[in-house]
Order: structure tokens, then C-alpha cells, then sequence
């Protein structure tokens, strides 16, 4: 009797978590604008400036578009340089050791919308790891796996916005939340990672949504 009783409180507390966390999702999504706006979101222009290290800042203007097309340019001496993009079907990032941009043929674009949007439909399992604390704010702690891949989550406990993000490699910050149209969005995003080569602080400064790019916006 007692063996069966564990089992209806480990099915009962798994489907709490599992419903808990699905709540968060839901109301993140809901509390940023909305299901119907995020997919009615076609396209975005974020425009702001990139430090790298202490002394290190250049202008940034990072484009992207349906399904998963993306550039991001940096400028150097007042000249645009790509530095990062797929086209489609080919992917390209700068190689530093020549100083030119090459191609991947093994790069992977990430998708326009983020985890949260349809999760489930995607083939992503959610489980709610608790809360805890970042910084001064307290928590909602998300896991989303799909296959090997693990990435957890940290939702505002007062506002559900996203606070921070781990993935493999990198961990994201994310702050200073303004509205664009119907929308939510960071301004402030720091990335850091374990070898700490990568490390940036990104500040946006402007925000343009669903605008008509030129056929030529994502070509190298």
C-alpha cells in the first residue's frame, strides 16, 4: 500500500512540475505580447552598439527574417563589415586568423522564433526545476530538452520576462525590456561562456520590426 501510494505522489508531483512549467512558458509568451503577435513577427532590425572586452565597442546592426535568415554587421572604421549570416541555404562567418568571411557548410541557423513558441510541436519536453535567484530577482527555473540538447531557462517570478538563458556553451543575459509594437523586447543582452573568448555586452538602441528587406539584405 505504501509502494503504491509513492507512485500516485511521484505521477501527481511530476505532472504539477510538468504543468508548472508549461504555465510559465505560456505566460511569458503571453505577458511579451502574445501568441498572435509573435507570429505575425516577419522580420527585425535591432541597431546599438557591441562592447567586447574593456575598451572594444563598435556599432552593430543584426538582421533577421522568416524562417531563419540572419546577418549581423559590425562597423569598423566607419565601414560596414558583415561578420555573421545565413542566406538561406549557405552559412558564412568572419575567420579572424585571415581576416576575411568564409564559409560553414556545417552552420547551423538557428530558427526565427525562439524555443517557447509552439515547444511542444517542436518536439521539446519542459520540466520545472524550482526557483532561485539572479542577481536581485527572483526566479522561475525551466528546463526545455529535445534530444541531447538542454537548455534552462530563468523567468522573472514578478514579470516573466526572461532573465537568463544557459545553453552549452553560453549563458545570456537578458534586461532592460522595452516595448516594440505589441511586443516585449530585451535591449540589454550580455553572453559569456567558459573560455571566455566570445564574451560581449550588446546595448540596442532601436528596434524596427516586420520591414520589407531588399533581395539582397542576406547575401555575402
Amino acid at each position: 500500500m505504501k509502494k503504491l501510494l509513492l507512485v500516485f505522489v511521484l505521477i501527481f508531483s511530476h505532472s504539477i512540475f510538468a504543468q508548472t512549467a508549461k504555465e510559465i512558458i505560456d505566460k511569458n509568451i503571453e505577458l511579451s505580447g502574445g501568441l498572435t503577435n509573435w507570429k505575425l513577427l516577419n522580420s527585425v532590425i535591432l541597431q546599438g552598439k557591441v562592447i567586447l572586452g574593456v575598451r572594444d565597442e563598435y556599432p552593430i546592426k543584426i538582421y533577421q527574417q522568416r524562417p531563419n535568415l540572419t546577418k549581423t554587421v559590425i562597423t569598423i572604421g566607419g565601414k560596414d563589415t558583415a561578420i555573421e549570416g545565413y542566406d538561406g541555404k549557405k552559412g558564412y562567418a568572419m575567420n579572424y586568423a585571415t581576416n576575411k568571411v568564409q564559409e560553414y557548410p556545417d552552420y547551423s541557423p538557428e530558427s526565427f522564433d525562439n524555443d517557447f513558441i509552439d515547444w511542444e510541436s517542436k518536439g521539446f519536453e519542459a520540466k520545472y526545476l524550482g526557483k532561485e535567484k539572479i542577481g536581485n530577482i527572483y526566479c522561475h527555473k525551466v528546463e526545455l530538452t529535445k534530444n541531447v540538447n538542454v537548455n534552462v531557462y530563468y523567468f522573472d517570478a514578478k514579470s516573466y520576462m526572461l532573465v537568463k538563458e544557459v545553453k552549452k556553451d553560453e549563458t545570456l543575459l537578458y534586461s532592460d525590456y522595452k516595448k516594440v509594437g505589441n511586443l516585449l523586447l530585451p535591449f540589454r543582452i550580455e553572453s559569456s561562456s567558459a573560455k571566455k573568448d566570445g564574451d560581449y555586452v550588446m546595448l540596442i538602441s532601436r528596434v524596427d520590426i516586420n520591414k520589407v528587406f531588399p533581395d539582397n539584405t542576406f547575401k555575402f
